[in-house]
């Protein structure tokens, strides 16, 4: 069912409760119906934070059923398969042969991949609004050596570079497939044809890319998904600005999570200090975080809206903070667009409002903008962003992402992170009126 637009509140919130419903499994939720069918990782991270206000018991069955499939050397991997839905999404178990490693857990089929570390900022939102605090408690406690693991995984196996930053292998590890931050890394790639095709691709990418995303996936299974081999031969590796933000945000969380867990912060704040410094040695340029190509060792110029992820950071300096906020709100993101806030530089030759990750709007990235906003002392900021998002689902639904200047809804329908944190958008709103009352 396509959820319809709604103009009030407790029509939105209703509408998108049954966006949430319709596309649960058991005690997890799909990102949309038919088109993905299975959990994706940084999905449901989102749809956890969403629904943690109202139901702890649901947003902690989403992370619980997503860690089910972590692997034993920590890393979580971006898609849990639905066993009664396997082989209806490419690539499938088949492909990925997770059930072949031993790290992999024996009875969860999974991807071989990762996506951006969210779940311990969605552990400490479900931490921070969960009214039984025994019960929360004990969610932390269980929790917490995991996403530890998950954090150690990422700084032994996936610093690649040497300087402290963790390196996506693939572009899907991004969350932003299609972004125009990997073009200059694919092309440097064999062209490939495997006739990989899906209905909804052609208005991706004309070109080889999506084959070469699954050469990209078949070389490092095909390694064994060996760790020395990531460091050594794979041909992709890039330091993502918003990966690592990410990253940085979550050690914070784990930080502010630890005592609950009967575990000492500060490991978790010595690591938030080193990829800080790492993000600013390392991806800073021209008022902006661009992404780092390590296997051509230069940074990838085109300016895309990972380059904001660093903004998550408390103790970012100053003055990046405000050369950061600078472009944001320039012509080249959001001073141009109706719609906050375009995922590639309008002024770029790469964006396109239509295709995905290079130029439309989407909910989760504005939701991400808008925390960064609140971190850093921006009230306005925080408004403009939580205002226009919400207008955006009320006119076009829960799309999965939208054009940034008509607000006309762009990709899958009915889309769980949409519904989700515009429950979340929907709950400030209602909370700052009631302030201002």
């Amino acid at each position: 069912m396509e959820a319809r637009p709604a103009v009030d509140d407790a029509a939105l919130g209703r509408e998108a409760w049954s966006v949430l419903d319709a596309n649960r499994t058991g005690s997890a939720t799909v990102p949309a119906p038919g088109l993905y069918p299975h959990q994706w990782s940084w999905d449901s991270t989102f749809v956890s934070i969403g629904v943690a206000r109202w139901d702890t018991r649901r947003a902690a069955a989403e992370l619980l059923s997503l860690l089910s499939g972590q692997w034993r050397n920590g890393m979580v991997p971006h898609i849990v398969f639905h066993p009664a839905h396997a082989e209806a999404y490419f690539p499938g178990p088949s492909v990925w042969r997770s059930h072949d490693h031993p790290a992999a857990p024996g009875d969860v089929l999974t991807s071989g991949l990762t996506q951006p570390p969210m779940h311990a900022l969605a552990l400490w939102q479900v931490w921070r609004y969960a009214v039984n605090r025994d019960e929360a408690a004990a969610l932390v406690r269980r929790i917490y050596p995991m996403l530890a693991a998950q954090h150690g995984y990422l700084a032994v196996t996936r610093d690649l570079g040497g300087a402290g930053l963790a390196a996506i292998v693939h572009p899907w590890e991004s969350g932003m497939d299609d972004s125009p931050a990997w073009d200059e890394p694919l092309e440097a790639l064999p062209a490939v044809r495997y006739a990989y095709r899906r209905e909804e691709l052609p208005e991706r990418h004309p070109d080889s890319h999506h084959d070469r995303y699954v050469w990209l996936a078949l070389r490092y299974r095909d390694s064994g998904y060996d760790g020395s081999y990531l460091r050594l031969d794979h041909p992709f590796a890039v330091e993502d600005p918003l990966f690592n933000g990410i990253w940085l945000a979550s050690c914070h969380a784990l930080a502010e999570l630890a005592p609950a867990a009967g575990a000492d912060p500060r490991p978790h704040e010595e690591a938030a200090a080193r990829i800080r410094e790492a993000l600013l040695d390392r991806l800073w340029a021209d008022g902006l975080f661009h992404a780092r190509d390590l296997r051509g060792d230069r940074l990838i110029p085109v300016r895309t809206i990972g380059g904001f992820g660093p903004l998550l950071d408390p103790g970012l300096p100053g003055d990046r903070v405000n050369g950061l906020l600078d472009t944001l709100e320039s012509p080249r993101f959001m001073g141009a667009a109706g719609y906050p806030v375009p995922s590639c530089e309008i002024r770029a030759p790469q964006f396109d409002r239509s295709r995905y990750w290079r130029g439309p709007s989407w909910v989760n990235t504005n939701w991400l903008l808008r925390r960064a906003a609140a971190v850093h002392g921006r009230p306005d900021l925080v408004r403009q962003l939580g205002t226009a998002t919400l207008r955006l689902v009320r006119q076009a639904g829960f799309r999965e992402c939208f054009d940034p200047f008509d607000g006309s809804g762009r990709g899958g329908r009915d889309f769980s992170w949409s519904a989700a944190l515009t429950l979340d958008l929907l709950a400030d709103a209602e909370a700052a009126e009631a302030a201002e009352a």
